[in-house]
């Protein structure tokens, strides 16, 4: 299992500007474009700040020109080529930021990653999502016979059913489907083997053994 990188979704080759970059040149490249942000950078190519359409309108709002130092919000939050979208949508959510500018090893920028391209996750094509699952989450991590358990999928809502070995490894499959990209939501109907033995010759189902297995005694109440 391999989640995507920022490098497989974010924008190569990101518009920059400078420090000195005037208020109207900033508008102009965001409307031609057609981009919300863009990073502020050194003469080394390193970012230093973000200039966004907020930044502007504030400025515009305030009155009088400005450059891309006086705009920017600093200092630039980044994002490593190799790191996971899971990692950058995190540091999004963290640092309330909608997008990072990406840099390589020296610090310099090598593209933009925006909430906008994340969203391509959700894109992926169902069958796409349902031959991970197949092959990397039942197959090569859990070794699960893929005859066992079926793995439907409709616009990422990934539907289970089949058995699985033992009860343990019910809420592991759950988990790892969840975490796949793409997957919306996870609709399990799976059940234990062990369990749907035992029922069929009569005897004993342990807690835990399948989602058809209900507590004895009363409901608890609520706390």
């Amino acid at each position: 299992m391999r989640h995507r990188s920022v490098a497989d979704l974010m924008t190569h080759n990101a518009v920059t500007v400078r420090r000195t970059t005037a208020f109207k040149e900033i508008a102009r490249l965001l409307n031609e474009f057609d981009i919300t942000a863009v990073p502020v950078i050194d003469g080394a190519g390193n970012p230093v700040g973000v200039v966004s359409e907020a930044d502007l309108l504030r400025r515009r709002s305030a009155g009088g020109a400005a450059t891309a130092e006086e705009l920017m919000t600093s200092p630039a939050v980044t994002a490593r080529p190799e790191w996971s979208v899971v990692r950058a949508a995190r540091i999004m959510q963290r640092q309330r930021v909608k997008r990072l500018p990406v840099v390589n090893e020296e610090g310099r920028v090598v593209g933009v990653l925006s909430r906008s391209d994340l969203i391509q996750l959700f894109l992926r094509r169902d069958h796409a999502i349902q031959e991970e699952i197949l092959e990397d989450v039942l197959t090569r991590t859990l070794h699960l016979a893929p005859s066992d358990v079926t793995v439907e999928v409709d616009d990422g809502l990934v539907t289970l059913s089949g058995t699985v070995p033992q009860p343990d490894l019910l809420p592991v499959v759950v988990r790892l489907c969840q975490s796949v990209d793409g997957v919306v939501d996870v609709d399990n109907r799976l059940a234990c083997a062990a369990a749907e033995r035992s029922r069929a010759a009569g005897g004993p189902v342990g807690p835990g053994w399948g989602h058809s297995v209900l507590p004895s005694g009363p409901a608890p109440g609520r706390v």
